[in-house]
């Protein structure tokens, strides 16, 4: 129903505050103006912004004080407060104008409209004015409210959307350009950092459990794009060059089970690499039922190599057996006897018909090389797998 179509129906001469009604509605002109220049004199934010901005503003304080003439003409029916005011304005007007600027907007219009009571209002109905303007003030700070919980709603929805498609697009290897586009609108600042941890998401709603990252993520001072995929709960983490501190800083959303940190990447393009080493390590996970909480992809080399893992393979030998090589056949062939003999130094000293000691010296210099210690349990069971990949990699080379 049009404004004029309302004001037949319900003609001014026979509402009970008549006069007051018809002064009010012939100063509602008046009342704009002086609130838009209230604003213009009190609100900083309000004269740095656009002139289409303050537009809109002005259309938004002229339709509050035309909806207050309607809730006074019509005190008894349901007044849609948030259409009536907000809807004269585009919903982009929300990202540019803050809750707190929306507030300070409504306070000074309604405090212009509170100025003016004594002279709009007919003689007796000052207080009758005021209790109506005080439970429309109510109103609108209701309405204010649930257009900007509306808008946060759907602006969060779509969010969650595009943060999925790039984690997604991390996780399939698929990041490009565009990606990095769409991370820099959910406020991805590109660390020169990243780091990409997965495991087990637990039941339940996986909006808590994303929201539950996010808090973890501020309170370790970390960027994160995380999601719910599957039963997977995956997280790229930026702003840290410890994998191992990353994961723990953040495990506490994890449901039970394994927690798998990918290498340290120097950005969202190449997080691909760490999120597929630490997908492959959550698969391999299961032959070291003993492995630590959380877990190094790395540090599961081998499982992942036996799985099937062709970085896994590439890794082990470009890393351990190539460098062995390289350094001479005595590294190699000392290493192989030791473990051989089931880490005895004697035993490895008796078959190279050498000191212990130089075989001693040897795989401390196998440790400089390579960074794994063959006098420790995992480090050589790595080490092991290590030199049989190398060895058929050999074999595989054209002669």
């Amino acid at each position: 129903m049009s404004e004029s179509t309302r004001s037949s129906s319900s003609p001014s001469g026979s509402h009970p505050h008549s006069a007051t009604l018809r002064r009010l509605e012939k100063s509602s002109g008046r009342l704009s103006a002086a609130a838009i220049a209230r604003m213009d004199e009190q609100l900083p934010w309000y004269r740095a912004m656009p002139p289409e901005n303050r537009s809109w503003i002005g259309l938004v304080a002229q339709a509050g004080i035309a909806a207050f003439t309607e809730w006074f003409r019509h005190p008894e029916a349901p007044q849609a407060i948030s259409t009536d005011v907000f809807g004269t304005a585009p919903r982009e007007l929300t990202r540019a104008i803050s809750l707190r600027q929306t507030v300070e907007m409504v306070r000074t219009t309604i405090e212009v409209m509170e100025s003016a009571i004594d002279e709009i209002a007919a003689p007796g109905d000052e207080s009758v004015l005021r209790e109506a303007l005080l439970v429309y003030a109510r109103e609108i700070a209701f309405a204010t409210a649930q257009v900007y919980a509306q808008a946060a709603e759907a602006r969060g929805a779509w969010d969650a959307r595009l943060e999925s498609l790039v984690v997604n697009a991390v996780l399939s290897g698929e990041a490009d350009e565009g990606v990095l586009s769409r991370a820099a609108a959910l406020g991805w600042s590109s660390p020169d950092r990243v780091i990409v941890v997965l495991g087990t998401a637990p039941n339940g709603d996986s909006e808590l459990t994303v929201e539950a990252i996010r808090r973890a993520a501020r309170h370790a001072k970390l960027q994160v794009l995380t999601g719910v995929f599957g039963d997977r709960l995956v997280v790229v983490a930026g702003g840290s060059d410890d994998p191992i501190r990353t994961a723990k800083d953040l495990i506490g959303p994890f449901a039970a089970g394994p927690v798998v940190a990918g290498p340290v990447v120097g950005d969202l393009l190449a997080a691909t690499r760490s999120a597929q080493a630490a997908a492959a390590g959550l698969k391999a996970c299961a032959a070291w039922p003993d492995a630590p909480r959380p877990v190094l992809a790395d540090d599961l080399l081998p499982e992942r190599a036996m799985a099937g893992d062709p970085a896994a393979r590439e890794q082990l030998v470009e890393e351990i057996y190539r460098p062995l090589e390289e350094a001479g056949s005595a590294l190699l062939e000392t290493l192989s006897v030791y473990l051989e003999q089931a880490s005895s130094l004697e035993g490895a000293a008796r078959m190279l018909f050498v000191h212990p000691n130089t075989v001693r010296y040897r795989l401390r210099r196998v440790t400089d090389v390579t960074g794994w210690s063959p006098s420790d349990v995992r480090s050589a069971f790595t080490l092991r797998i290590a030199l049989i990949l190398g060895r058929l990699s050999s074999t595989d080379q054209p002669r």
